[in-house]
């Protein structure tokens, strides 16, 4: 049997390829990012050609890292960024138009409709999801009405929409050449046209947003015993069962062994993610929070969860540095913050895509407040990261209103949990303990093990748990006092962020 399990992350930022063995240790890795498209203020784009390139390549250089061929590989899983939206030509393989990010804000009119006239509150019932720009739905609507030639191509078949798990996987499996059109249930559940109770494209769902059927790919569990399909030497160099795809955010829950109910992960990539398992119960929110697929594993029933969605966190660390130039790296951030101790009376609330969980306020923008001459760049930075505990917080107690859970530790991941001095004001803002665990890109290990369970090189979760190991912990050190000020200072600051675009 081969002795280790690859996963291919392709996220909103960069994409990875990433080997582990039977311990869930990484064995290696490649990474390379991609171009952000930003052609109007709002509008955010990928080029999926680009994607499926740096795809072909940070596989065979993640194998060459290792001394590995694809006949080492037991199983191959996909994760990805989720609610990012792409229509292609079957027959030519040829995008009609950038891949349209979830950051993206272009339909805000869609989801203001739907609103109005009560479509909105069937989406609710039915997908689980309020109307959004964030979900895919709006974005297959725009391309279908801005894009010329796409909705006749829809009606015949010959045009077909993926996330990017199916745009990858289709072009792994062949591509035009009889490629594999698929999604997974976690995928399909963040589109806003999947019935949570039949776990199917809903026709009445698909009607609101002038959806083709014939468009849309098969959906199918997140760990399938039967193959997606198989990598095509064509496509990559060799061939390895494709027999795991996982949303990001659900693939970290599962790297994070979130497996019984009342269990939570938060991933801080992006933007922040977490969510809360709830067993094979669907919880409808009453407090902002998303009803979701959190896996199904082969053909046992679909576990649910509810997740708070946080457009900017380590994206605005990253404004930091690319449009401020006030830091050179993401490591910087700590330095520069570590310089000050408070914020000075700054909050800084980074809506630069509208406001997500549990507010869903697209018609907010990005503010700081609190200035006076006093303040300095320290205070930016030390704000900046406050700003992506505060919005932790936020979902953390509209969770707790919908499920009646308190947290008693947080297990975090992603690439700021190696930033020590945002963990540590993560516990202090929460009032709980932080956790990461020794393998902190758990989205890539939960893509793993979901291909892994589905061809029995891991038998089952409760070996995935004995491979989930601590790394550091970090304990709330703040009064209750201070913490209650903060938090109603950051309250405060995201009042102020309300009605500065309009919507119709």
């Amino acid at each position: 049997m081969a002795d280790f399990v690859g996963a291919l992350d392709q996220g909103t930022t960069s994409t990875r390829f990433m080997i582990f063995d039977h311990g869930g240790n990484e064995v290696a890795r490649h990474q390379l990012e991609h171009e952000q498209i930003l052609p109007r203020a709002g509008w955010v784009e990928h080029n999926p050609t680009e994607i499926w390139e740096r795809t072909r390549a940070v596989v065979q250089t993640t194998l060459n890292k290792a001394h590995l061929d694809y006949g080492d590989l037991a199983a191959f899983g996909i994760t990805n960024q989720r609610e990012t939206t792409l229509v292609w030509n079957r027959r030519t393989g040829r995008p009609y138009h950038n891949a349209i990010v979830w950051q993206d804000t272009r339909t805000d009119r869609i989801a203001s409709a739907l609103d109005r006239d009560g479509r909105g509150d069937v989406i609710r019932h039915r997908a689980g999801l309020p109307p959004a720009t964030y979900f895919a739905g709006g974005k297959i609507q725009w391309i279908l009405e801005n894009v010329d030639g796409v909705r006749e191509a829809a009606e015949k078949g010959e045009a077909v929409f993926g996330t990017m798990d199916t745009w990858v996987l289709w072009n792994l499996t062949g591509g035009r050449d009889g490629g594999v059109h698929v999604t997974d249930v976690t995928n399909a559940s963040r589109t806003m046209l999947m019935d949570l109770e039949t776990l199917d494209w809903d026709d009445e769902l698909l009607s609101f947003f002038g959806v083709p059927r014939a468009m849309l790919p098969e959906i199918r569990s997140s760990s399938s015993p039967e193959p997606y399909g198989v990598t095509r030497a064509a496509s990559l160099g060799g061939e390895v069962p494709l027999t795991g795809i996982l949303g990001d955010q659900q693939a970290a829950t599962v790297g994070q062994v979130c497996f019984a109910p009342g269990e939570a992960k938060n991933t801080y990539g992006t933007g922040n993610f977490l969510l809360l398992n709830t067993g094979e119960e669907l919880v409808r929110s009453e407090a902002g929070m998303l009803t979701t697929v959190c896996y199904r594993f082969g053909d046992a029933k679909p576990v649910f969860a509810l997740e708070g969605s946080i457009a900017v966190t380590g994206s605005a660390v990253q404004w930091l540095r690319d449009q401020l130039g006030i830091i050179s790296g993401a490591a910087q951030s700590e330095a520069l913050a570590r310089q000050v101790d408070d914020n000075g009376g700054v909050y800084f609330v980074p809506a630069f895509s509208g406001l997500f969980a549990p507010y869903w306020r697209s018609d907010a923008r990005g503010a700081i407040v609190g200035l006076s001459r006093f303040n300095t760049n320290a205070h930016l930075a030390r704000a900046t990261l406050e700003s992506i505990c505060y919005q932790s917080r936020d979902v953390v107690e509209a969770m707790h209103a919908d499920s009646g859970v308190s947290l008693d530790v947080l297990k975090v991941d992603g690439g700021v949990t190696a930033n020590e001095l945002c963990m540590q004001m993560q516990a202090d803002i929460l009032g709980v303990p932080v956790s990461r665990p020794v393998v902190a890109e758990t989205t890539a290990l939960g893509a793993a093990y979901a291909a892994g369970l589905a061809t029995g090189f891991w038998s089952g979760t409760d070996e995935l748990r004995r491979n989930w190991n601590e790394d550091r912990r970090w304990e709330p050190t703040w009064s209750e006092e201070r913490r209650a000020e903060g938090y109603a200072g950051w309250k405060k600051a995201v009042e102020r962020t309300y009605g500065w675009v309009d919507v119709d």
